[in-house]
């Protein structure tokens, strides 16, 4: 099964915006922190819309 580009793009900033949230809050850096806070939320948001995509592309298959 080919996964839609955007449930993968979703996922990456995902980690990467965990990523900036955790290096943030150890060197004590709010701006990163809300950065990564961000980061994270729009990958959830393009994950989920990936995961549409690909529910619509089942249902037309079927």
């Amino acid at each position: 099964m080919n996964m839609d580009k955007d449930r993968i793009a979703g996922a990456a900033k995902q980690a990467k915006g965990a990523i900036e949230i955790a290096t943030g809050k150890v060197i004590g850096d709010a701006k990163l922190v809300a950065e990564g806070q961000q980061d994270k939320a729009e990958g959830k948001i393009q994950n989920a819309a990936g995961g549409v995509k690909d529910a619509l592309k089942n249902m037309l298959k079927k």
